[in-house]
């Protein structure tokens, strides 16, 4: 099972950053190729090389391998490749090209072991590239958001590139849906050097009741494959959503500034009667000629 070579974080602020468009998310066997979903290719080569190596056909292997290397493949299948490839040069005794396969394949699943069933002949090399890979350190991505988020508001979002050693994390596709959507949709963005953050905002999730935007990500490099996962469809993060309820329309300034005009109103009519109203005493005189 792959490592999750990301830190996630919800702590610090997250202002700013152009709007993202969101697009349809692909399906397990398609990648965005910058307009549409397309079919994978390259599977069936892994898939055969993985098949041949088994059988101890290396050269039929490693022939495999290479065409499937010349496609963009998923994290999992990339994963795959790479381990593939290390064991087949490890068996044609091709130290270096083994040893560069190997770190390869700790780049992007810093965590992974070889089976123990493996000949010695690519054991060994792989623990000579795992003891340069710690060395080294890993691909690490981080995801920020402030915490205090709303219905009716858009996310912003910092993405920060902390560590990339290998140098091939180059751009970053975020996935969310509201939580009970069956389906995700996605946002292409690309990415700046390590400590640069790369700000954006989402687009607003609408709704009457609190609720919680789920969210993944995936770094791919310069070929496009994907080489680090931040989170998964399978076990996203959350980011929570509160809902303000609309004031009600009592409550609201036009309402009290109507209210206080007419209070305002009465007032002055009262004063004026006060001040202007006759009394009941006529004042003046009465002049009697003869």
């Amino acid at each position: 099972m792959a490592l999750i070579a990301v830190v996630g974080c919800t702590r610090g602020p997250a202002a700013g950053g152009a709007a993202v468009a969101l697009r349809p998310a692909c399906g397990d066997t398609q990648r965005w190729d910058g307009a549409t979903c397309a079919p994978r290719a390259g599977v069936a080569d892994l898939d055969a090389g993985t098949r041949a190596l088994a059988a101890f056909e290396v050269d039929t292997a490693v022939a495999a391998l290479d065409r499937a290397a010349a496609h963009p493949l998923d994290h999992p299948r990339h994963v795959t490749l790479w381990e593939q490839r290390g064991i087949a040069q490890a068996y044609l005794e091709r130290e270096p090209d083994a040893l560069a396969a190997f770190d390869m394949l700790l780049a992007l699943d810093p965590g992974h072991l070889l089976s123990y069933t493996l000949s010695p002949k690519a054991t060994f090399v792989f623990e000579k590239a795992r003891a340069a890979a710690l060395a080294r350190g890993a691909p690490t991505l981080e995801v920020r958001w402030p915490r205090d988020q709303r219905l009716g508001a858009p996310v912003p979002l910092e993405i920060e590139i902390v560590a990339d050693p290998t140098a091939m994390l180059r751009q970053a596709t975020i996935y969310v849906r509201a939580r009970g959507e069956a389906s995700w949709r996605a946002a292409d963005l690309t990415l700046a050097g390590p400590g640069t953050l790369r700000r954006a905002r989402l687009p607003a999730v609408p709704g009457a009741r609190p609720t919680s935007l789920e969210i993944y990500a995936i770094a791919s490099d310069d070929a496009g494959n994907e080489v680090l996962t931040w989170a998964s469809a399978a076990r996203p993060r959350e980011i929570a959503l509160r809902y303000d309820p609309p004031t009600p329309w009592y409550r609201t300034w036009w309402v009290w500034a109507a209210a206080g005009g007419v209070a305002a109103l009465g007032t002055g009519v009262v004063v004026y009667a006060a001040v202007w109203e006759p009394g009941p005493v006529v004042g003046g005189g009465i002049d009697v000629n003869e």
